[in-house]
């Protein structure tokens, strides 16, 4: 079996998946919000109630290459913890971990909107705005562990609707995340405003990756009209005569990260 693992801000989440891919275990818990050991104890206690299998974590965060330790996690009592080897300890098993985006991507390639796809750039548009990358069913990391980080990057082409450019958390000013986040959208309630500053964001996306789906996750997702209008919208900017790339909403949910965590390790054959 394949027991999936969302570490979340407010709530920890796993399931199972077993050999022909049916869910038979499902389980919620809150998050024990600033507190890492009783962190590490509810996915352990989560884990042991789902039985025997492989595990994959999600976490809002990655593991730094350089120390091995979360790093750019929204949990902030997560940051520079051996996470990874803390779990393992505890499960007395391998753990796979990935950031939350990453997940997400990955369960929407392998049995969602993406489904069949070679390329697939996942977005996350909820409180914060993050990515994914997924080709051929396997997360692109990178060898920063930032791979589909798309949010912390300056919104492209600002014009004097977008200036001053907005300050951002992470210390830089004027990321795609302070203009496509939920709250964003809600502050500034200009839908036509927020669609051509996303079509500008993913244009970008299409000319470096270009993706066969774009998946959109996170609560902003569930705007219907997106996935007419930016599509059309973002025809300008992107470098080719022919666009083929699909703006998709996602098929999973908030369940998406917890299915794509499991789906960290492969079936068996």
């Amino acid at each position: 079996m394949r027991i999936g693992i969302d570490l979340g801000g407010t709530k920890i989440e796993a399931i199972g998946i077993d050999p022909h891919d049916a869910e038979v275990f499902r389980k919620r818990v809150a998050t024990p919000r600033g507190d890492y050991d009783a962190t590490l104890a509810a996915v352990a206690s989560l884990v042991a109630e789902a039985g025997a299998g492989t595990v994959g974590v999600g976490i809002p965060g990655a593991l730094s290459r350089a120390t091995g330790r979360v790093k750019n996690a929204n949990s902030t009592w997560l940051i520079g913890r051996p996470l990874k080897q803390d779990l393992e300890r505890a499960l007395g098993r391998e753990v796979r971990l990935e950031n939350d985006a990453n997940c997400f991507a990955l369960s929407e390639a392998v049995d969602g909107a993406a489904r069949g796809a070679s390329v697939v750039f996942g977005v996350i548009l909820g409180t914060g705005v993050g990515g994914g990358i997924v080709v051929d069913k396997t997360v692109l990391t990178g060898v920063n562990a930032i791979a589909g980080e798309w949010g912390h990057n300056p919104l492209p082409l600002p014009d004097a609707r977008d200036l001053p450019l907005r300050a951002c958390y992470c210390g830089r000013a004027g990321c795609i995340e302070t203009y496509l986040s939920g709250p964003a959208r809600e502050r500034d309630a200009d839908p036509d405003l927020y669609e051509e500053r996303l079509a500008r964001s993913l244009a970008v996306v299409i000319n470096l990756l270009d993706p066969d789906v774009i998946v959109l996750g996170g609560g902003v997702s569930n705007v219907a009209q997106l996935y007419d209008n930016v599509p059309k919208l973002w025809r300008r900017h992107v470098f080719s005569d022919r666009i083929d790339t699909r703006l998709a909403r996602n098929v999973h949910g908030d369940s998406s990260g917890v299915r794509g965590a499991a789906w960290l390790w492969p079936a068996r054959g």
